[in-house]
């Protein structure tokens, strides 16, 4: 078995360095996170600092993209604010992961009234509009990043649970399972040793694509007022300040705007390459 694991992903590594755009998103995405982490050594200024001399500066050599309606540096908020992003991202897709992968294999190992009761669950969160149902968690917890990735977690880990569901129904009456539980092995062992292991690439692409949405709805929230507070830094709130000028001030607004736009798409690609790469029908 760890022969064979350890050839799927090193088949996988090979299949996904073929992939020039998959490899161009993760590029992106490794630097985003190295910029999120180092962004106090690499913002050139405070990114709370208001110099009002300064206020509506168009891009020039001292500050590069421009300053807002405060006088505040847009790129050094820029920066700040990915850590936000990815501090949202990863929380949020933590906690939808541990949901998702618990419930999901219980549905699926166990069936039965476990099965019902946890599809119903599933059904329940499924037919809520994610979008609104994000928003009515944010103004139940209030405004805050706490808030952001536990609304996000709380409705994001549907997807996982019902992936995890669908691979553990596959895997649970395949001969190697069969077996274990013949020789005497428990339920735990039989789930975290035999069936778990073997739904890990759905599970990393769903937790992949999950990023992106989580990037989406902290802008959303924090445009709506809902999330990240003045003046901390995030995407969300910058465009949110910015957008009454984008005729008369459009770098305000169109720099988080691109850095939305821009990580939400490196995410989706390398979550399609990742998909590819561990597709079996397409391994020739």
């Amino acid at each position: 078995m760890g022969k064979i694991s350890d050839s799927l992903w090193i088949d996988t590594a090979r299949r996904l360095r073929r992939d020039r755009r998959a490899m161009i998103a993760l590029i992106f995405i490794i630097g985003m996170a190295l910029v999120s982490i180092f962004a106090r050594p690499l913002a050139p200024y405070d990114p709370n600092a208001q110099v009002l001399d300064e206020a509506k500066s168009p891009p020039n050599l001292k500050h590069l993209l421009g300053t807002d309606k405060f006088g505040r540096d847009i790129l050094s908020r820029l920066i700040y604010g990915a850590g936000v992003s990815f501090k949202v991202g990863f929380i949020s897709q933590s906690i939808s992961l541990l949901i998702g992968v618990i419930l999901g294999s219980m549905a699926g190992y166990f069936r039965g009234w476990v099965d019902d009761v946890i599809m119903w669950l599933i059904n329940v969160v499924w037919a809520f509009p994610a979008l609104l149902f994000v928003v009515a968690i944010s103004i139940a917890l209030g405004p805050g990043i706490t808030s952001v990735y536990t609304a996000v977690a709380l409705v994001s880990w549907v997807g996982v649970a019902r992936i995890v569901r669908g691979e553990f129904i596959s895997i649970r009456e395949r001969e190697y399972v069969q077996a274990a539980r013949a020789l005497g092995a428990s339920d735990f062992r039989i789930i975290f040793r035999h069936i778990l292991p073997n739904t890990l690439a759905p599970i990393i692409v769903v937790v992949t694509l999950g990023f992106a949405g989580a990037i989406v709805a902290e802008a959303g929230l924090s445009f709506l007022g809902l999330g990240i507070q003045p003046p901390e830094p995030s995407w969300g709130s910058m465009l949110r300040a910015g957008y009454n000028f984008l005729v008369t001030a459009w770098w305000i607004p169109l720099f988080p705007g691109l850095a939305i736009t821009l990580s939400v798409l490196a995410f989706n690609i390398f979550g399609d390459g990742l998909r590819d790469a561990l597709d079996p029908r397409l391994r020739v």
